[in-house]
């Protein structure tokens, strides 16, 4: 099983990467042809199809950029895949599940991502010509799979470590020819603080929103004022249908409120995180309902951002009167969820650690910490959340790296990641030889000489 898990990662994140998604997404070859599709591979009741294969082989032709493959590059994504498929097949049988909750946010972040990467909804709505409702519905499957895929490689070695002696150990068997060239890196730490309307923006809103009530209720059609009032584009579009959902995947104001109507009731006006809605039920079919809304949201003027501002100043001088660390008041203040958890640090999608190559930063961060000295914190910056809300942030430049060889002096916290997957492939590769013969498992004849289930 040579290289098996190093791949099964690039497998359970090929996902991450606006490329890959198209192929997914389009089912579509280079050329634009489809798929000829097929069954490669059954393990127990999951299998692999040739478009899985077909699709992650074409994603890394285009990451080889021109360069030759491995010869049986084919075989290894197809071994790749039939351990994830085992990892299903074996979280059925053990009872390993995620939450809705999980999946949706997951999606959300996803999409995030890909609507950061080309710019805007619209874009990414035009270059799939469709949704982001229909993407995610595509993706949902998916996803959830690869969610309890991680969490299966999280129970088989989730607990294993490495020590600093397995470390240098494992760097000294690098053949000194192969050690990697590291281009300039920088951690970057942020705090953001959201603009939250005032009083008057919201009283505005609750007026509008008061009077498309009184407009429906006086037997105007919803679907029209949704369209025409709307502050979701996405749905705006649909006349405001949602489409259907399950209970837990939308917010809870909007769910409850949503499932206390009658089909073609009309709900108060509901207050969530997004805004302000007004709520039709149109249809329940079991555990899942159909709905439409118009959202508004209140919008946050000069007076806002200031007050932003100011909070985030405050918090900025105690961080440089080592008052309290930037870790500590990004989790405790940072109202941007996911740089939070991480003391504030911008994560590397591609390898989950903080230390991003200059060309992967936001331009709006690199033009910031350009004339930024190591440890020193900017001055309140406003600036726009991937989702449209205004905000203000602080950044702070912990580290900058210039381009080197790879060395345990600077870069044994990624030595240390690589020794660790090295390990945790191990663990993997012995629980594969263990469980291998405890499920049915048949490769399609035209793939018998990749040995999908060799262990050399």
């Amino acid at each position: 099983m040579t290289h098996l898990f190093r791949l099964a990662a690039v497998v359970l994140l090929a996902f991450h990467t606006l490329g890959a998604q198209a192929q997914v997404l389009a089912g579509l070859t280079r050329a634009g042809k489809p798929v000829a599709d097929g069954i490669l591979v059954k393990v127990d009741n999951q299998i692999v199809l040739r478009s899985d294969l077909e699709n992650i082989y074409l994603q890394q032709q285009q990451q080889a950029e021109g360069k030759p493959l491995p010869p049986d590059l084919r075989c290894r994504i197809l071994q790749s895949l039939t351990l994830n498929k085992l990892l299903l097949a074996k979280a059925e049988t053990d009872s390993v599940t995620v939450t809705d909750d999980q999946v949706n946010g997951e999606l959300n972040r996803r999409m995030n991502y890909f609507i950061q990467q080309i710019g805007s909804e619209k874009k990414l709505e035009e270059y799939y010509n469709k949704s982001i409702r229909q993407l995610k519905d595509e993706l949902r499957v998916q996803v959830r799979e690869q969610l309890v895929q991680q969490k299966m490689q999280d129970q088989i070695s989730g607990k294993v470590t490495v020590t600093p002696r397995e470390v240098r150990q494992f760097f000294s068997k690098i053949p000194k020819d192969s050690l990697p060239y590291y281009s300039t890196e920088v951690e970057v730490g942020q705090i953001v603080k959201l603009a939250k309307p005032d009083q008057k923006a919201e009283q505005a809103t609750l007026a509008k929103m008061n009077d498309l009530r009184a407009r429906i209720l006086a037997g105007e059609d919803f679907a029209k004022l949704a369209t025409q009032f709307s502050e979701d584009p996405i749905s705006a579009k649909d006349g405001g249908n949602l489409g259907f959902f399950k209970r837990k995947e939308l917010v809870p104001e909007y769910e409850a409120a949503a499932l206390r109507l009658q089909p073609g009731g009309l709900s108060p006006i509901v207050k969530s995180q997004f805004g302000y809605h007004l709520i039709q039920l149109i249809e329940r079919k079991g555990d899942s309902y159909n709905s439409r809304h118009i959202l508004m949201k209140p919008t946050s003027g000069t007076a806002d951002v200031d007050a932003s501002t100011a909070e985030l100043s405050k918090l900025r001088t105690r961080i440089m009167q080592d008052s309290i660390t930037f870790a500590k008041a990004a989790k405790d203040f940072s109202e941007d969820k996911e740089s939070a958890g991480n003391g504030g640090l911008l994560q590397n999608r591609r390898d989950g650690s903080s230390y991003l190559p200059l060309d992967q930063l936001d331009p709006a961060i690199f033009f910031t910490i350009d004339t930024m000295k190591v440890g020193s914190i900017s001055k309140p910056l406003p600036y726009r959340t991937d989702d449209g809300k205004d905000a203000v942030r602080i950044i702070w430049l912990k580290s900058n790296t210039p381009p080197h060889q790879a060395n345990l002096k600077d870069d044994y916290q990624k030595i240390a990641t690589a020794a660790l997957t090295q390990k945790k492939n191990k663990a993997l590769d012995e629980w594969f030889l263990r469980n291998r013969g405890t499920v049915f498992i048949e490769v399609d004849p035209e793939y018998a000489g990749c040995k999908v289930l060799d262990t050399e």
